[in-house]
């Protein structure tokens, strides 16, 4: 074992008990997030992680008897989940499995930080940093602008997106990454492939990212000359992943709770440096620490990218002033809002 999981690996851990917290919200995309954060305790400590499947009902029945009270550290606590079986019925979707092993994993880093009263950015050896954000959005951008002129967006392309629209939203000049959603499948935001919807994005939107294109020879003849912009998102729990996708993208939006396991996600991490790939953060709705979490990573691994961590409020169906500006300042993530204190 070598490199940035090595510096964690080996964390003392204490686990006494845990509890679950599920959090619910109404949002803009017309449905009730459900999140569940995992509470790890021990030793006078607590350590959270957040549970993002998307899918509500597998959050309920949640399984509150499992057996990971004892002495452990990080890894060997990783080694204990591999043996356990972290739903009460197999889940809708199979993507909801890396996201509930990353709630406990997570829980577990920082209930070890925790203990040994340490910051994620002490125990890797890196300094936080302040981090850029965009706001992600499939709604009108304009009220926002009008609030904070200095914000910047990920959109998601719709096929009632006109060519006039397209470049009313680009003379802002706000928009950094555009996300074709090619790779969900059942969901709210699905969207099918079209090479005119995506030729017309990538002419009117120069220079920005373009996340997750489903890839067919017509797309591909539509993306022509625009390869070094892809990024790829959704598709990707590990490098291998990364490796097996169509267009060898300099470009990954890092989605902790998609690589499940601290092990995956740093040997990612690295892999993205020692290869030049520029890594930028995603979000997915997440009501509770999950957040915090994500933003904390974003601050020691990528803070200057174009990165989907906007404070929680910026999810909110109608625009609104006195929100934290970006960019973030790192302060909050060594207190009890990230990893570690």
């Amino acid at each position: 074992m070598s490199g940035l999981y090595a510096r964690i690996a080996d964390l003392p851990l204490c686990v006494d008990d845990y509890r679950l917290e599920r959090r619910e919200l109404d949002v803009s995309t017309g449905f009730t997030r459900v999140t569940t954060t995992v509470i790890l305790e021990g030793d006078g400590e607590r350590g959270r992680g957040e549970d993002v499947g998307y899918v509500a009902a597998d959050h309920d029945p949640y399984p509150d008897d499992l057996p990971l009270a004892g002495r452990t550290t990080v890894d060997g606590f990783s080694d204990l989940l591999d043996a356990l079986e972290l739903f009460s019925r197999p889940p809708e979707r199979a993507s909801d499995r890396p996201y509930r092993r990353w709630a406990f994993e997570s829980a577990a880093l920082d209930l070890a930080l925790r203990q040994a009263g340490r910051s994620l950015g002490e125990a890797v050896g890196r300094a936080y940093r302040p981090v850029r954000f965009v706001i992600s959005t499939r709604l009108d951008i304009h009220p926002w602008l009008e609030i904070d002129p200095s914000l910047e967006f990920k959109l998601d392309p719709t096929p009632d997106w006109s060519r006039s629209t397209m470049e009313r939203i680009a003379a802002t000049g706000r928009v950094r990454a555009l996300d074709f959603k090619g790779y969900y499948e059942g969901t709210a935001v699905d969207l099918e492939p079209d090479p005119e919807l995506y030729r017309a994005v990538a002419e009117s939107f120069d220079g920005a990212i373009l996340e997750d294109p489903a890839w067919t020879e017509e797309t591909a003849a539509a993306l022509a000359g625009h390869e070094e912009r892809i990024a790829w998102d959704a598709p990707i729990h590990s490098m291998e992943d990364f490796d097996r996708m169509p267009v060898a993208s300099r470009w990954l939006n890092v989605k902790p709770s998609r690589f499940g396991t601290a092990r995956t996600l740093f040997e990612a991490l690295e892999a993205c440096a020692r290869r030049r790939i520029a890594c930028y953060g995603g979000g997915q709705f997440e009501l509770g620490v999950g957040r915090a979490q994500i933003q904390s990573l974003a601050s020691l691994f990528y803070p200057y990218a174009p990165n989907d961590v906007a404070p929680s409020g910026y999810n909110e169906a109608e625009p609104r002033g006195g929100l934290p500006k970006s960019p973030l300042r790192p302060r909050e993530w060594r207190t009890a809002a990230g990893f570690g204190g």
